[in-house]
């Protein structure tokens, strides 16, 4: 996999916020890394809720065996 760079601009909020992660030991790559994972964890349980709502109706008993 090639490297490539992405341009981001932090608010000073965001700045303040990178330079309080700093400090405790991680790095700016590291923390926007677990931001950009954490952000794809959140939408995949977004995703899990609203097809478990989605067939939360449904009844497996209703269903033939598979054997």
């Amino acid at each position: 996999m090639s490297q490539s760079t992405v341009g981001f601009r932090p608010t000073a909020e965001e700045r303040r916020l990178l330079d309080e992660i700093a400090r405790k030991g991680m790095s700016t790559s590291d923390a926007l890394r677990r931001g950009l994972h954490l952000v794809a964890h959140e939408q995949w349980l977004d995703q899990a809720r609203a097809d478990a709502e989605m067939l939360r109706e449904e009844n497996l008993n209703d269903e033939p065996d598979a054997w």
